[in-house]
């Protein structure tokens, strides 16, 4: 498992497919803050309710510098799905084979319902305009999240 990312750190680079089959590589967006964000399944109550907290933030993110693109190891059929039915607004990039994930320290040991196994770690990284690391959180909650992220970014108030 690949260490988790720490502030200051570089990102590191990708390029994935998104929701409609075109490549988005992080580096598209230098010159600009970027909110990475990995979530377990597309269409499943916490991260519907995570994406849609984002939806809802966007225009405010983006006035205050930042674009936001959510992660996940679901096929683009299924992250097309999820855009449509959920009126996402911002870009869903497919990481099957978790390469991503791994590189960014979200992918690893999950424990649940007493059961050990190895899947998305829900966490979010947010790219300042270098591409460096500004901040990394790992298992986030999927309700609250944007709140606590605008207001760990001092967006609010």
């Amino acid at each position: 498992m690949q260490e988790r990312l720490t502030p200051g750190a570089p990102a590191p680079d990708f390029t994935l497919q998104n929701a409609a089959g075109q490549s988005v590589s992080l580096r598209d967006f230098r010159g600009r803050s970027t909110v990475v964000y990995f979530y377990p399944a597309a269409s499943t109550p916490g991260c519907t309710k995570e994406a849609c907290d984002f939806r809802d933030s966007l225009s405010s993110l983006q006035q205050a510098g930042y674009e936001v693109l959510g992660i996940s190891p679901d096929p683009q059929s299924k992250l097309a799905a999820f855009a449509d039915a959920e009126g996402l607004n911002f870009p869903l990039l497919s990481d099957e084979d978790h390469a991503v994930a791994e590189a960014y320290g979200a992918w690893g040991e999950k424990k649940n319902y007493g059961r050990t196994y190895e899947g998305l770690i829900r966490s979010t990284v947010v790219v300042d305009a270098g591409g460096t690391v500004a901040l990394a959180q790992y298992n986030v909650r999927a309700t609250g999240h944007v709140t606590k992220l605008r207001r760990d970014l001092k967006l609010d108030g």
